[in-house]
């Protein structure tokens, strides 16, 4: 059977249907071992078989070199927003942060307290529906890094390729969070210093994240740096320095195990551009709602659109919601719709929800 409803929630948000139904045979007896992964030892040989494959295989997804780390550490994303200038500059130094939106600006609030911020460009206005112009952005000389948030998760801005090239031309380490639109698309990933991402969008559930950085930035934490907030820790203790969310590692295996056999991440990439053309070719066609973000940089994961007659809003939402088209209503620091489609959403859900949109459309015409 086939799900009864398609999700498009921001996250945490849809998984794989494949994945979750294997989950729900693994659930009570994981690999005929009388228990559920959930209850295991971490340090049991089962687990860490599991542990090592997982990690393997987001290496193969990905085509992680081998001279980066691949860390997986509790509190998700946000939690690196203060590991970021702990782990990589001192009180003293300076540091450079593109603001394109809340996420950039909650990261640049955080690695305040701990060092100097230089904002390169942005930052007007909460939610930017554009990234400013290249020939605006002011980079400091002695930087350490570079850091950007590669999809606003909010308004659904997306940086795009001519954008990263840029940074990497500065010759910084460029730390990107990638929580929305990792693995969404093929990357290079030895441009990058350090990538990392929330687990709750298109890796597994919430709680986790993902952090790949290159070798020769690990260890150079400052003396006063939490023990959990130290990249060596766990780049010392294969993450498990402590009790590691072993559920969430479970799942996020499950899924780069999922990536793999529907061809990789390129299969996959072929799919969201067809899926986020096709929404985006709906929604300027129509006269009924609108997209807001600059057309070159609009996202593949994120789309947002509003409707052009006011007042329609909850009447939307309640007709699509009994539609199981679920979790459309748009951040509330932004309003209007917002369909997530992560790689686990479906061609056909996009579709539903076309097909829906033109309906409601139709009865307000």
């Amino acid at each position: 059977m086939a799900r009864a409803a398609f999700n498009f929630s921001a996250g945490p948000a849809t998984l794989p249907e494949a994945v979750m139904r294997r989950t729900q045979e693994d659930l009570l007896d994981w690999q005929n071992t009388g228990m559920s992964v959930m209850e295991m030892s971490h340090r049991s040989a089962d687990y860490m078989q599991l542990a090592h494959e997982m990690e393997a295989d987001l290496r193969e997804v990905m085509v992680i070199p081998d001279n980066y780390k691949v860390l997986f550490i509790h509190g998700g994303a946000s939690l690196q927003f203060a590991a970021i200038p702990l782990n990589l500059a001192t009180s003293d130094d300076t540091v450079d942060y593109l603001n394109t939106g809340v996420w950039s600006t909650k990261a640049i609030k955080e690695a305040s307290r701990y060092t100097n911020v230089n904002v390169i460009a942005g930052g007007e206005t909460a939610n930017p529906t554009e990234i400013p112009p290249m020939s605006e952005w002011k980079f400091s000389d002695d930087a350490k890094y570079i850091h950007v948030c590669a999809n606003e998760t909010i308004t659904g801005l997306e940086l795009q390729q001519e954008h990263m090239d840029f940074l990497f031309a500065q010759g910084k380490p460029v730390i990107v969070d990638m929580s929305s639109n990792i693995m969404c698309r093929e990357i290079d990933v030895s441009k990058y210093g350090m990538i990392y991402a929330g687990a709750q969008k298109n890796i597994g559930p919430a709680g986790l994240a993902i952090v790949i950085v290159r070798e020769d930035l690990v260890g150079h934490a400052r003396d006063i740096t939490p023990t959990l907030l130290n990249w060596q820790t766990y780049a010392g203790f294969e993450s498990m320095f402590n009790t590691p969310a072993t559920f969430a590692w479970y799942l996020a295996g499950m899924v780069f195990k999922w990536i793999k056999d529907v061809g990789g991440v390129k299969a996959i990439a072929e799919v969201n551009q067809r899926k986020a053309e096709k929404l985006y070719s709906y929604i300027d066609s129509s006269e009924f709602y609108e997209n807001h973000i600059a057309v070159d940089q609009r996202s593949w994961m994120n789309v947002t659109f509003s409707l052009t007659k006011e007042g329609l809003d909850a009447e939307f939402l309640a007709q699509s919601k009994a539609a199981k088209l679920l979790s459309l209503k748009g951040h509330k620091a932004f309003g209007g719709m917002r369909a997530s489609i992560y790689n686990a959403m479906p061609e056909e859900g996009v579709d539903a929800l076309i097909e829906f949109m033109q309906s409601f459309a139709d009865q307000h015409a």
